[in-house]
C-alpha cells in the first residue's frame, strides 16, 4: 500500500500540501503573532444568558461533566419524518489529566427505522488506559453509488441534498437499499510512554435483510446493481453478511484535549485480521492510518488555528464484502466527507484529507466559524480505477457555538458542499 501510495502522490499532490507542508508554514509564523497577544478570557453560552439575566458567573468544579443534548428533527424520502436526539457527555475519569468522551444518537424515522450509535473514546486514571470505541445499531434505508469516485456510471443527475449524511433526493443513477447494520469496534490500549498507547481490539460489522430496491432478475427485465455484481463475483451473499476480526493499534496523541484541541498531534496505526476462524468468508487484512494535528495562529487565542485530518483504509481487491469496505462518513464521528451523503465514495481503498480553517469571531468570544476543504479518492479494480486517478473535493464553512468552556464543547453547524451535492450537519463537538 505504501508503494500505491509514493507512486501516485503527484496526483494527490494538492492535497498533501494542504495536509502536510501547510503546518511547517504556519508554525513558522508563530513568532508574527498573527493575532495580538492581548490574551483572552473564554466565555461560553451559559456565561451570556447569566449575564442576560445579572446573574453573576457560576464556576462549575474542574472535574465535573459536561452534557449537551442536540435535537434532531427532519425530513427525507429515504426515512420519512426523523425524530430524535443526539448527546455528548464530557468528563474527567478520576486521576486522568485528559477529557474522555461520549457520544450517542437515538433516532426513529416514520418508515419504521431505527438509528442507535454510541462512540467511546476514554482515558484512564493518570492517563494508563485509552479505550475507544464505536457502537451502532441500525434499521436503514441508504444509497449506494458503485465503487470508486468516478461512480456512478455517466455521474449525478440531479443535485443531491442531504441531511447530516442521508440523502434526500433521488436520482435515477443511484440504487437504494435497505439492511439492518450492527457494529461493535472496541479497542484497548496501554500507555508505552508519554502519547504513545499500544493495545488490541475486537471489530464486528454485520449486515442483515438486505434489500437491493433496484435489483432485477426477470428475463427481458434484468437490472443488476453494483451490489449485486459485487457479489456474486467475489462470492459473497447478497441478503447477509459480516466482518469479523481482531485489531492491534499503535496511537501517539499529544492533543491537550480531544474535544476541541488548541495543539498537539493524534496519529494511529491500525491493523485488522479478519480469519475464517472468526466466521468469516475469506482470510483478510485492512490496515488503516490516520493523522490529526492542530496549530494555533495566536499564543492568546488558540481557539484562532488551522487543522488537518489525513486516513487512509486499505483492504485489496474482493477481500471484503460491499458493504464492509471503506465508505466516506463511516468513520467514528461519521464526519468525513462533508459535502456528500454517508457511503457516496466506497472502495477497496480510500485516501481521505481535510484541512479547516478555524476563529473566533471575537477574542474570548462565545461565537466562532470554520472553513473547510476536504478531498476524497477510492479505487475500483473492476474498472481499472486506481487510487488518485479521480479525486472528489468538498468543501464549506460552519458556526460554532462555545457551550461549556471547560470541557471546549461547540455546539457545530456546518454547510458543506460537494460535485452536484449540499448537506446540511448540526452536531455536538468538531468534525475532527
Amino acid at each position: 500500500m505504501l508503494n500505491i501510495l509514493l507512486r501516485n502522490a503527484g496526483r494527490f499532490f494538492p492535497i498533501l500540501i494542504l495536509i502536510f507542508a501547510i503546518p511547517v508554514f504556519v508554525s513558522a509564523q508563530d513568532s508574527l503573532k498573527i493575532i495580538s497577544d492581548t490574551g483572552c478570557v473564554q466565555r461560553d453560552l451559559p456565561d451570556v444568558i447569566r449575564a442576560a439575566l445579572h446573574k453573576p458567573p457560576k464556576n462549575k468544579p474542574e472535574s465535573g461533566g459536561s452534557l449537551l443534548l442536540v435535537p434532531v428533527i427532519g425530513s427525507n424520502p429515504a426515512t420519512g419524518f426523523i425524530f430524535g436526539v443526539s448527546g455528548q457527555y464530557a468528563l474527567k475519569m478520576p486521576g486522568s489529566t485528559l477529557y474522555s468522551l461520549i457520544i450517542a444518537t437515538a433516532q426513529v424515522t416514520s418508515k419504521s427505522q431505527l438509528i442507535f450509535m454510541v462512540r467511546n473514546n476514554i482515558y484512564t486514571r493518570s492517563n494508563k488506559i485509552f479505550l475507544t470505541g464505536d457502537w451502532r445499531y441500525l434499521v436503514y434505508s441508504q444509497t449506494t453509488y458503485g465503487l470508486g469516485t468516478t461512480s456512478p456510471e455517466g455521474g449525478i443527475l440531479d443535485y443531491q441534498y442531504n441531511l447530516a449524511g442521508t440523502e434526500t433526493t433521488d436520482d435515477s443513477l443511484c440504487q437504494p437499499m435497505k439492511f439492518n447494520f450492527t457494529r461493535f469496534h472496541q479497542s484497548i490500549a496501554f500507555k508505552i510512554k508519554p502519547g504513545f498507547y499500544g493495545g488490541l481490539g475486537y471489530a464486528y460489522d454485520g449486515y442483515a435483510k438486505i434489500v437491493d430496491e433496484k435489483l432485477r432478475l426477470e428475463p427481458g427485465d434484468t437490472f443488476q446493481t453494483s451490489h449485486y455484481a459485487y457479489s456474486k463475483y467475489y462470492g459473497f451473499p447478497v441478503d447477509k453478511y459480516f466482518s469479523s476480526a481482531i485489531n492491534a493499534n499503535l496511537v501517539y496523541d499529544s492533543r491537550d484535549n480531544m474535544i476541541r484541541p488548541y495543539k498537539g498531534i493524534y496519529a494511529m496505526a491500525s491493523w485488522r485480521g479478519g480469519y475464517r476462524f472468526l466466521g468469516n468468508e475469506k482470510n483478510v487484512n485492512y490496515f488503516q492510518l490516520e493523522w490529526r494535528s492542530y496549530h494555533p495562529l495566536s499564543k492568546a487565542n488558540p481557539s484562532h488555528q488551522v487543522a488537518f485530518w489525513a486516513m487512509g483504509n486499505f483492504s485489496g481487491a474482493g477481500k471484503y464484502p460491499y458493504l464492509v469496505l471503506p465508505a466516506t462518513g463511516y468513520d467514528q464521528r461519521g464526519r468525513s466527507g462533508r459535502g456528500y451523503t454517508q457511503g457516496r465514495f466506497r472502495g477497496p481503498n480510500l485516501v481521505y484529507g481535510e484541512a479547516e480553517y478555524r476563529f473566533p469571531f471575537k477574542c474570548g468570544g462565545v461565537l466562532g466559524g470554520v472553513l473547510f476543504l476536504n478531498a476524497t479518492t477510492t479505487d475500483n479494480p473492476a474498472l481499472d480505477l486506481k487510487l488518485f486517478e479521480s479525486i472528489k473535493a468538498g468543501y464549506g464553512a460552519g458556526l460554532r457555538i462555545m457551550v461549556d468552556k471547560r470541557s471546549r464543547t461547540n455546539l457545530a453547524v456546518d454547510f458543506g458542499f460537494g460535485q452536484k451535492s449540499f448537506g446540511f450537519y448540526l452536531a455536538a463537538s468538531e468534525a475532527f
